[in-house]
């Protein structure tokens, strides 16, 4: 299922944003600042090209680009 950004309330979006990009690490050799990570992936969920998606079977969500959903 996929959750609209804009309907989450601001700190959970942002501590949802956090803990996606914190996930990844930097073991890919990407030093970028935290902040700047966070708001290149803020900007991908208002333009667009990333959703927010639920997984029921886990309980927990995820951010994916919107390629790896289906839609369009």
């Amino acid at each position: 299922m996929i959750i609209p950004w804009q309907q989450l309330e601001q700190p959970t979006l942002q501590n949802l944003i956090i803990e996606f990009v914190s996930r990844h690490g930097t073991d890919n050799g990407d030093d970028t600042e935290l902040s700047m990570r966070t708001s290149q992936v803020l900007e991908q969920l208002r333009n667009g090209s990333a959703v927010i998606v639920w997984d029921d079977l886990t309980e927990s969500a995820n951010i994916v680009p919107v390629g790896d959903v289906g839609i369009a």
